[in-house]
């Protein structure tokens, strides 16, 4: 089973450059996009043969998830049933007979980490929720968790150390969330592997000198290690600040 995530930084800008060129290629049996910044109303999208399911931000052009998947749901549930946390689109939660598969948007910690106090509250309701899920049936988590968690994940760690998405504060919940049952795909296939990030700045020409992060995960249920086949990232694929990730597995 082939499975890419892509924030895709708005997808209607997105398809002007390529989004569906790079959908129709892969050939994924499940797509998942994160920041979306659209209500399913706002575009065209044909993609035959996927069921599309859209959580989109109470707020106009901001944030929101969307998945098209091949394999049809068991069933389909949007959010973290907590009020704070469910305005702005960032999960969708898809049932299958195997394992279920959230697709997340992780907030950000924003300039002067203005919003850290709540992104700490999210990563604890979040955590909470996979391991509940996890205790029924193994879980894939995918998406922008916007968080680069070592030092090997961005490059240049000592001046980025107190920045959105590289805080200590961060990057321990990524290791709590990891402790409690999960495994990175792409570290548990490469562990070394340096120089692979798939998030880079508009500024400074950053994507040419791959000044980047990795800031986008697919997660597993350490019972799936085993199922884990390949992970990718795709730093070619233009169309957005992020690139494509990719999970193949059982």
């Amino acid at each position: 089973m082939k499975l890419i995530s892509w924030n895709v930084n708005g997808l209607r800008a997105c398809l002007l450059k390529g989004f569906e060129d790079f959908f129709n290629t892969e050939n994924a049996d499940i797509f998942c996009i994160q920041e979306t910044k659209m209500h399913p109303d706002q575009a065209e999208i044909g993609l035959a043969g996927y069921e599309k399911y859209w959580n989109s931000a109470v707020k106009k052009g901001y944030s929101g998830t969307a998945v098209f998947t091949r394999i049809a749901p068991l069933s389909v549930t949007y959010g973290l049933n907590i009020e704070e946390h469910d305005q702005e689109g960032r999960i969708i939660t898809l049932e299958f007979e195997n394992f279920f598969l959230v697709n997340v948007y992780t907030p950000n910690s924003k300039r002067e980490l203005l919003r850290l106090d709540y992104r700490m509250r999210w990563e604890d309701d979040f955590k909470a929720y996979l391991t509940a899920l996890n205790q029924s049936k193994p879980v894939i988590i995918c998406g922008d968790i916007n968080v680069a968690h070592q030092e090997i994940d961005i490059k240049n760690p000592k001046t980025n150390r107190r920045n959105a998405g590289f805080t200590d504060e961060e990057r321990d919940k990524m290791t709590a969330l990891l402790e409690a049952g999960f495994t990175d795909t792409f570290r548990h296939l490469y562990p070394d592997k340096i120089d692979a990030y798939t998030w880079w700045s508009y500024m400074m020409n950053a994507r040419a000198r791959n000044i980047g992060w990795r800031i986008d995960y697919f997660l597993v249920s350490n019972t799936l290690r085993e199922a884990i086949k390949e992970a990718t990232i795709y730093p070619d694929v233009m169309g957005s600040d992020h690139c494509p990730i990719g999970l193949e597995i059982f």
